[in-house]
């Protein structure tokens, strides 16, 4: 979590982050400026405020000999000085409407524009930070995190400009109606300071310590959530009850923690204001007995206190929020701050219509240093080639994949596609051209229709049930509550299996991309729904240059070529023929693969 610090240390950080959100209010210079002024006009009616009691107190309640006929009229004073006293009050709570409702809007729509920008800026991030990164941290990041930071830069930041020029322009009166009681008031100012930082860095490093809780608490709740069937399947509840309650425990206990020294500091500066206030009001009420000063105008001089040091007090209260926000900045900006590994050249051009011819040509990749992949691969394949990778786990299968879509690049090599380097595509134009067809199927909570047409705007419904027919969907989809148009639950829950795998092929088919992958899509099929799931494999491959990645050796009998890996090797290539009549390791992995398959089964393969 870092070394702890105090406000003072934490200043940088602040202006980090203000000078971030700063640059987003470029867009909104005439309702900022607005802002502003109306924040400068209760500022005004604030200063003006004491002066009708002053006028009251000097020339009424105590007459003035000196004064004109208009002041020596009590009734005409008294009239003047209850109208002022409204008309102050109103022109001040109109400016004060103005300025909150302006720095309300600004702060809503700046909070907007960042957390898309911060969302798809994850959506950019390289598989690398995301396998780093837990995602309900990142969660809340987006969510938390800015909503924290957008409120404290919205009500404490932007309104301290305010409090300064009060503060100021308060102090200064002060020294011009009396200095030495202006000295007095600033005196207590260094104590304020001591204790602001002596306890601000309590509450920053309680409160860094809160967010990193909370952080842990939203990852250990998104990955029991997420995975909710497999946690009650095992009786993992208790588990991660227990491992939700230590973190929600340690947040309590630091959530307390930073409070208990906020309200420390907030006691403290009270006490200081009230020693202060004390020490003016009796060397004030001196001076009016020595007549060196006016009623009138200590009164003014203790409503200015009052005034100025209102903000001192606010701040006090604001602290702990503050150091919230200085840790939820940096760990906003910490996101902004990151470069995605994967990203276009500067010379890099929309991919043309590929044909699907693809090439490895020493291909050198490691995920970390000193544990290679793949060292010097080369391979071939032709376009419409259908190609079968098999091998133990580990072997290298899926990192050909994320290679080939660019969500890692090699070290060193190239990867080719119609003799172009796929580094001189655009990302968004190759992986356009590539379908995948994954084991855990991606459905989303909506529609049967818009989850088999996602990413495309102008997908007909005569296409979507093509490509639901396609992929042997059409029959149950129709048997669904509403057709195309039923919703599906959350992470497709009410589907089964071979549903949402049908689902996702047809997704593949809308596509029509000359590339085709296939990551273990039969896994955990019953009979039934792997043979409608073939059935539709064979069908969505033909014509496509297709890579098809599974440990059912009978799967990729029917492909052109079956290419065995072991630590990131192809040992063995050839068709399933070949392979046998060799009788190595392909053929001895499908022959202990047979021994779980009774003959029927294995009729229904080799005829498909």
């Amino acid at each position: 979590m870092g070394k702890s610090k105090n406000l003072g240390d934490s200043a940088p950080g602040l202006w980090r982050i203000a000078h971030f959100f700063s640059a987003k209010m470029g867009a909104y210079r005439l309702l900022l400026t607005g802002s502003f002024i109306a924040l400068l006009c209760e500022i005004l009616f604030v200063i003006a405020a004491p002066w009708p009691l002053k006028f009251l107190i000097d020339h009424l309640i105590i007459q003035d000999p000196s004064a004109g006929d208009v002041l020596s009229n009590p009734e005409i004073l008294l009239i003047l000085s209850a109208v002022a006293v409204v008309v102050i009050a109103g022109l001040k709570a109109l400016a004060s409407y103005f300025h909150t409702i302006g720095f309300a809007l600004i702060g809503s729509r700046v909070l907007a524009t960042v957390r898309q920008d911060l969302y798809q800026h994850l959506q950019t991030l390289s598989l690398s930070f995301h396998t780093k990164n837990k995602s309900g941290d990142l969660i809340t990041r987006v969510i938390n995190d800015l909503g924290i930071v957008k409120d404290v830069m919205i009500n404490t930041v932007l309104p301290l400009f305010g409090s300064l020029v009060l503060l100021v322009s308060m102090f200064g009166i002060i020294f011009w109606l009396h200095w030495q009681l202006a000295l007095i008031a600033l005196a207590v100012i260094p104590l304020f300071g001591l204790a602001a930082s002596y306890l601000g860095k309590r509450i920053q490093k309680a409160s860094r310590k809160q967010r990193y809780q909370e952080g842990a608490m939203a990852s250990t709740a998104a990955e029991s959530i997420a995975s909710i069937k497999t946690v009650q399947a095992l009786s993992l509840d208790n588990k991660f009850a227990h491992s939700f309650g230590v973190n929600n425990r340690k947040d309590l206990h630091h959530s307390v923690r930073a409070k208990r020294f906020s309200a420390l500091l907030t006691g403290t500066v009270g006490i200081l204001i009230g020693v202060v206030t004390a020490l003016v009001l009796w060397f004030g009420a001196r001076l009016v007995l020595n007549n060196e000063l006016s009623p009138g105008e200590l009164l003014v001089i203790l409503a200015y206190l009052k005034s100025a040091f209102k903000p001192v007090r606010k701040f006090s209260k604001q602290v702990s929020r503050l150091a919230k926000a200085a840790t939820s900045g940096e760990r906003v900006l910490d996101i902004f701050e990151q470069t995605p590994d994967i990203c276009d050249l500067p010379h890099a051009q929309p991919a043309p219509p590929l044909q699907g011819h693809i090439r490895f040509e020493q291909v050198n990749f490691a995920y970390e240093a000193k544990h290679p992949v793949f060292q010097d691969l080369n391979f071939s394949v032709t376009a419409g080639q259908q190609i079968a990778l098999v091998g133990a786990s580990g072997s290298g299968k899926s990192t050909i994949i994320s290679l080939l879509l660019r969500l890692y690049d090699p070290q060193s090599g190239r990867i080719l596609i119609d003799g172009h380097d796929i580094r001189d595509f655009s990302v968004h134009s190759l992986r356009c051209q590539i379908s995948v067809a994954l084991q855990d199927s991606c459905i989303f909570a909506t529609s049967v229709r818009n989850n088999i047409a996602y990413g495309i705007s102008d997908a007909s419904d005569a296409e979507i049930e093509t490509a639901a027919k396609l992929a042997n969907a059409h029959a149950f989809i129709l048997s669904l509550p509403k057709g195309y148009d039923t919703v599906i639950s959350e992470r497709g829950a009410t589907l089964s299996n071979g549903q949402r795998q049908r689902i996702a092929l047809a997704r593949t088919a809308m596509r029509r991309s000359p590339i085709l992958i296939l990551d273990e899509p039969t896994t955990g099929l019953d009979r039934e729904n792997e043979i409608a799931v073939v059935d539709a494999l064979k069908r969505l491959s033909k014509g496509r240059t297709t890579f098809q990645i599974t440990h059912h050796l009978h799967h990729a009998m029917h492909a052109d070529a079956i290419w065995m890996l072991e630590q990131g090797r192809i040992v063995e290539q050839g068709t399933h023929a070949e392979l046998m009549q060799i009788n190595q390791r392909y053929a001895a992995m499908f022959k202990a693969g047979l021994k779980g398959v009774n003959q029927e089964e294995h009729n229904d393969v080799v005829n498909r």
